[in-house]
C-alpha cells in the first residue's frame, strides 16, 4: 500500500546513555519547531498528513516513543510519564532544539503534559489531541481489570490480531477503507515490550496531576466528535476543569490526525 511514508524516512539519534530515539521529520516554510507524540497503538507514521503539510513550522518532528519501532525502551518495567518526558528532552537536547510546540495524541498527551511540567520554559504551546487522562484515580479493581484486559488481548490476539480487532475503532464510522487499512498498518507495528510499558503508563498515570502544575504553559485541547476511545465529553470536562480552551473536531474518531487531517492541520497551524 502506497501511503507516502517513504518521503519521510526514519532518522535515529543516539543519546549519551547509548539509548536511541527514532523519528521522522519535515522542514516547513514557517518558523518554530513542532514536536508530535503519538498514542499507544501507533508510531510516528500516525502524523503523516502533518509531516506532509508542514504546519507552518520551520521543523516538524514526530518521534517513535521509547519501546516503539527501534527506539530504546525506558528502563522501568512499569514506567511513569516522567520517564518518557525525560527521554523526550534528552532527544531534543541531542538535536540542539530549544523551545518547542508540543502536540500529544492520546497517551502522547500524558507524555507531553509531563514534559511541560519538567521544562515549562521550553514549551511555547501544548496541544492535547484526544488526550488519554490515565486511570490512576480509578478504583483499583477497575484499573487492574483494564490493565489485564489490554495485556490479555495483546497476548491472546498477537500484534496483528490486535490491529485487526482495534484498528477500525480508532476512526469514525465514515472512515474509508484506505484510512482503516492505514490505522491497522500502524497498530500492527507495535512491539510487545514497548506496548506493555505503555499500558502500565496509561493505567498508573493522571494527566491532571501535571496539568495543575503548568498553568503558565499555553495549552489547548481538541477531540473528535465521533471519538469513542477518549470521548469528547471527557476531553471537554478536562478542559473545563483546568480552564483550557477546547475545540471539537467535527466527525473525527480517536485517531484525529489521520481521520480528519485537514481539520487537524488547520488547527495545529494557528
Amino acid at each position: 500500500m502506497h501511503h507516502g511514508l517513504s518521503a519521510f524516512p526514519v532518522h535515529e539519534t543516539a543519546l549519551p546513555d547509548s539509548s536511541v530515539v527514532q523519528f521522522r521529520q519535515a522542514r516547513g516554510t514557517g518558523s518554530g519547531t513542532v514536536v508530535l507524540l503519538h498514542g499507544i497503538g501507533s508510531n510516528s507514521g500516525s502524523w503523516l498528513p502533518q509531516l506532509q503539510q508542514g504546519l507552518n513550522a520551520g521543523l516538524v518532528l514526530a518521534w517513535n516513543a521509547p519501546g516503539y519501532a527501534e527506539s530504546t525502551p525506558v528502563l522501568p518495567a512499569r514506567p511513569v510519564a516522567a520517564d518518557y518526558a525525560t527521554r523526550l528532552w534528552q532527544w531534543l537536547d541531542a538535536l540542539g532544539v530549544g523551545e518547542v510546540h508540543l502536540v500529544g495524541h492520546s497517551l502522547g498527551a500524558i507524555m507531553t503534559a509531563s514534559a511541560s511540567r519538567l521544562q515549562p520554559s521550553r514549551v511555547q504551546s501544548l496541544t492535547l489531541l484526544s488526550p488519554a487522562q490515565g486511570y490512576a484515580n480509578a478504583s483499583e479493581v477497575d484499573r487492574e481489570t483494564k490493565r489485564s484486559d489490554r495485556l490479555g488481548n495483546l497476548h491472546t490476539l498477537g500484534v496483528q490480531g490486535l490491529a485487526d480487532k482495534r484498528g477500525a475503532a480508532m476512526l469514525s464510522p465514515q472512515a474509508d477503507a484506505r484510512t482503516i487499512a492505514y490505522a491497522k498498518f500502524l497498530m500492527a507495528q507495535i512491539n510487545v515490550v514497548g506496548y506493555t510499558q505503555a499500558v502500565h503508563l496509561l493505567m498508573d498515570s493522571d494527566i491532571g496531576a501535571d496539568l495543575v502544575l503548568i498553568d503558565k504553559v499555553k495549552t489547548r485541547i481538541a477531540c473528535g466528535t465521533a471519538d469513542t476511545i477518549t470521548p469528547p465529553t471527557g476531553c471537554a470536562a478536562l478542559a473545563a476543569r483546568f480552564n483550557i480552551p477546547y475545540t471539537d473536531i467535527a466527525g473525527a474518531g480517536h485517531s484525529v490526525a489521520i481521520d480528519a487531517p485537514d481539520a487537524v492541520n488547520t488547527f495545529l497551524s494557528v
